[in-house]
């Protein structure tokens, strides 16, 4: 189980990094972008939030090589997992900039500073505090989820238990193992 347990945390540190990254576009595009970008924007959150993720697994590993593009399954799974990542940070981030107080965009724009050094150096640093708690939340069903990319063959915590269990016969104890494993993994990331 300890290989599988190894890819569980791979799978996921990629899955974030590419979820952060879509996330942090699609915030600043929802709140700052031109009309026809916050459309394109909108539409992606709220599909790719009301699209169950076992959806979203399957829809990329089979939609994908469908349409010509061969993908290995492990990318197809960091992008299906990624763009459910993407979707909730990017209301994370959006949410949180719109909740900080007008007056410190406006002070820092009457001391000078434009636009893009106002967001980096005074907007995102404040509102990192009101993003935070909600990100390790989306972490946590990160890390969760990625269990399902045993399904599209990928040898993770979910899978390799499996494959024990079919060797000894003994699911319990196995699961029970596999259950502790994924609640350590999440107080890491929930705790810092």
């Amino acid at each position: 189980m300890g290989p599988g347990l190894v890819m569980t945390i791979f799978v996921s540190i990629s899955v974030m990094i590419l979820g952060l990254a879509v996330g942090l576009f699609g915030g600043l595009s929802l709140l700052y972008g031109p009309r026809p970008l916050r459309f394109v924007v909108r539409a992606y959150v709220d599909v790719v939030r009301g699209t169950p993720l076992l959806v979203l697994v399957f829809l990329i590993f089979y939609g994908i090589p469908a349409v010509g593009i061969p993908v290995p399954n492990l990318l197809a799974a960091v992008i299906a997992l990624g763009a459910f990542a993407g979707a909730q940070i990017s209301e994370l981030v959006r949410g949180g900039i719109s909740s900080l107080p007008k007056g410190q965009s406006d002070a820092a724009m009457a001391l000078g500073l434009t636009f893009w050094p106002r967001l980096f150096r005074v907007v995102l640093p404040q509102a990192v505090g009101r993003i935070l708690p909600p990100l390790v939340n989306t972490t946590v069903e990160v890390v969760k989820g990625s269990s399902l990319v045993s399904l599209v063959s990928i040898v993770e915590l979910t899978l390799a238990t499996q494959q024990v269990v079919q060797r000894v016969q003994k699911p319990v104890p196995l699961y029970l193992a596999a259950a502790l494993l994924y609640f350590v993994v999440n107080t890491v990331v929930s705790n810092g």
